[in-house]
């Protein structure tokens, strides 16, 4: 018997969001995106967090635990907020392939007279 832990998610054309809802497809590569980079920061916070620079006296598996948690939750809280813009990124990369037009501009963009990988012509 095996336990799905979270929803299951599918980019695929026609396909929904968590299964059985309904959603846009722009909504579920948005939502992919931010889950992405969840990953992406739980990762990087997770890597920092090891650079120990010294000892701490409180360590123990119960702060261990308590300390990803939080660390998750700032993950989360930061590519909601598009701390990093990985999601923005992944989101322009990908847009086209649902058949829309131009990617979404998040009014931080290119420079102007610059192409769209921030050359300048």
């Amino acid at each position: 018997m095996s336990a799905q832990i979270g929803p299951a998610y599918s980019l695929a054309p026609g396909a929904n969001g968590p299964i059985g809802a309904q959603q846009d497809p722009r909504d579920r590569l948005r939502t992919a995106a931010q889950q992405f980079e969840a990953v992406f920061l739980r990762q990087m916070i997770g890597s920092m967090r090891q650079a120990k620079l010294a000892d701490n006296w409180l360590d123990s598996s119960a702060t261990d635990q308590f300390q990803e948690m939080a660390d998750a939750r700032l993950a989360d809280s930061m590519s909601q907020q598009g701390a990093f813009g990985i999601a923005q990124m992944l989101i322009s990369q990908f847009e086209h392939q649902l058949g829309g037009g131009q990617p979404q501009s998040s009014g931080g963009g290119t420079r102007p007279g610059a192409d769209s990988n921030g050359a300048r012509s």
